[in-house]
């Protein structure tokens, strides 16, 4: 048996996607080739429209590619049908965003217990509780969202993303909507999770200060794959 550090959890190949916009074909992505292994911490870089978003989103079997395949944990991934995929985003992935995507009905306790309660779980309670102590927002749980600041929002949904306990933890540009020293928190906050519960981290960001807290940073630009760094 391999040890954690040589199993690959994520592998995409060939992975291209086109739109069509009148009589025009646009290109997203073109010929996006790499492997994650598991417990790494991944960048997806790149500036703006540099397609680094469509590819989380076809990572996470969200939005169908036009050519190639998505491999997760041994999966293919669009061999699958949307409830399969569904289904295998409900076991394995976590998700953190820019724009927080909490419940505004809902408090903070409520918004964590969710997945869990999704899930089917017996403890969601105490579990969400748990978490959001671990992200210091213990004295919070009975807050809705509008009552907490940005950067208690987004500890909010990273407790959300974490309760779980997923393989797997997608952040696209999770501190974008954040000022420099909340985002700071909250991307100690990440990594700090991230080797407690040995998930692997990939992150959609173009904060150079982030990507170079991951092990490795995947390039994009022009929807192209233009190295791997280590």
């Amino acid at each position: 048996m391999s040890n954690n550090t040589e199993q690959v959890i994520i592998e995409a190949t060939d992975l291209g996607k086109q739109v069509s916009t009148g009589d025009i074909e646009l290109t997203i992505l073109a010929g996006v080739s790499f492997t994650v292994r598991t417990g790494e911490a991944v960048a997806i870089a790149g500036v703006s429209g540099s397609g680094k978003s469509t590819l989380l989103a076809l990572l996470a079997g969200l939005d169908t590619p036009s050519t190639g395949t998505v491999h997760i944990d041994g999966h293919d991934l669009y061999a699958l049908d949307e409830d399969g995929r569904a289904a295998l985003r409900g076991r394995m992935l976590g998700f953190v965003f820019q724009s927080f995507h909490l419940l505004p009905a809902m408090t903070a306790l409520e918004n964590v217990m969710l997945p869990l309660e999704l899930a089917g779980a017996e403890d969601a309670r105490p579990a969400a509780q748990a978490m959001l102590s671990r992200v210091g927002l213990g004295d919070r749980l009975h807050h809705y969202p509008k009552q907490l600041s940005g950067g208690e929002q987004q500890r909010v949904a990273i407790a959300r993303a974490f309760v779980t306990r997923p393989k797997l933890l997608f952040a696209d540009e999770p501190t974008g909507d954040l000022d420099p020293a909340t985002g700071m928190q909250v991307v100690d906050l990440l990594f700090g999770l991230n080797r407690e519960s040995g998930t692997t981290l990939l992150l959609v960001t173009h904060d150079e200060a982030l990507t170079q807290r991951c092990s490795r940073v995947l390039r994009l630009s022009a929807g192209r794959l233009q190295n791997d760094q280590q």
